[in-house]
C-alpha cells in the first residue's frame, strides 16, 4: 500500500510550489476529468482513471496569495522546485530531458511527466515512472493529477484561492493493483495522508513568498543553477524590478 500511495505523492509533487492551508478533508466523490481535455490526451487519461488502483481527492481551505504568482509557479514546475529546495521545504527536483520534464521526489519515486491541460481554474498532469526502495521490488505505474481552483479578491490586492487536488494511480503490477483494491480503505487513507503532507509544503511556500518576497528572491538569485529568464520573470511578478 505504501508504494502505491507514493505514486499519489509523485504526481502532485510536480506542483509542490503552491501555498495551500493545512486543514483539508477528503471527499467521497470520485473526481471527473475535465470535459474539454484535448482529444489527443483523453483516451490515455481516461484509461488511467478507469483502471486506477488508488483514487484521491482532497479539498483545501482557502489560502492567500497573488493569482499571477500562483499560476506562474503552476506553469513553471522546474523553476518551482528551485523555490522549494532553496527554502528547504521539499526534496523535489524537476529538469528538462530530451523526452520532456523529469521528476525525482527524493524518496525513490521518479518519472517523466507533462502538463497535458491548462485552462482557467484547472491544470491536469500525466506521469509515468517507477518507485524504488532498498530490498523491495520496483513498482511501475502511471498517474494523473488534477488541480482545480477558483479565486476571489482578498485584502491588500491579494487573492483568496480555493483549490482541490485529485489523483488517479494505475499500477502496472496486477498483484499490487489487486492488493491495493482489497485493502482499499488503507490505501485511501494513505493517499489522503500524502496529499496532506504535500499541502503543508504548499502552505509554507506561500507564507515565505507573501511575508518576505525580496528575501526569497535574493536566496534564489544566489544560486547559480536557477534559470535566469525565470528569475527575471519571477522578480517582476513580485514587483522587485
Amino acid at each position: 500500500m505504501w508504494s502505491s500511495s507514493r505514486w499519489v505523492r509523485l504526481v502532485p509533487g510536480i506542483v509542490a510550489f503552491l501555498g495551500l492551508s493545512v486543514s483539508i478533508g477528503s471527499t467521497t466523490a470520485i473526481p471527473s476529468l475535465p470535459p474539454d481535455l484535448p482529444a489527443s490526451e483523453r483516451a490515455r487519461l481516461e484509461r488511467v482513471a478507469d483502471e486506477a488502483s488508488v483514487v484521491t481527492r482532497v479539498d483545501t481551505e482557502p489560502f492567500v496569495t497573488r493569482r499571477a504568482v500562483f499560476e506562474y509557479l503552476l506553469d513553471h514546475p522546474e523553476f518551482a522546485t528551485y523555490v522549494t529546495r532553496t527554502l528547504r521545504l521539499a526534496r523535489y527536483r524537476i529538469w528538462q530531458t530530451p523526452e520532456g520534464l523529469f521528476l525525482d521526489d527524493g524518496w525513490g519515486a521518479t518519472g517523466h511527466f507533462s502538463v497535458v491541460h491548462a485552462a482557467a481554474g484547472t491544470r491536469v498532469m500525466y506521469a509515468r515512472g517507477s518507485f524504488r526502495q532498498t530490498a523491495l521490488p520496483t513498482v511501475h505505474g502511471e498517474a494523473v493529477a488534477m488541480i482545480e481552483y477558483r479565486v476571489t479578491p482578498a485584502a491588500g490586492g491579494r487573492d483568496l484561492v480555493h483549490a482541490t487536488v485529485s489523483g488517479f494511480v494505475r499500477l502496472e503490477s496486477s498483484f499490487l493493483a489487486l492488493a491495493s483494491k482489497v485493502a482499499s480503505g488503507v490505501a485511501q487513507k494513505k493517499a489522503d495522508l500524502e496529499a496532506r503532507r504535500l499541502i503543508r509544503v504548499f502552505a509554507r511556500v506561500s507564507w515565505f513568498i507573501e511575508n518576505d518576497p525580496s528575501g526569497v528572491y535574493e536566496r534564489l538569485r544566489q544560486r547559480p543553477d536557477v534559470p535566469r529568464r525565470e528569475m527575471e520573470e519571477f522578480g517582476r511578478l513580485l514587483n522587485l524590478h
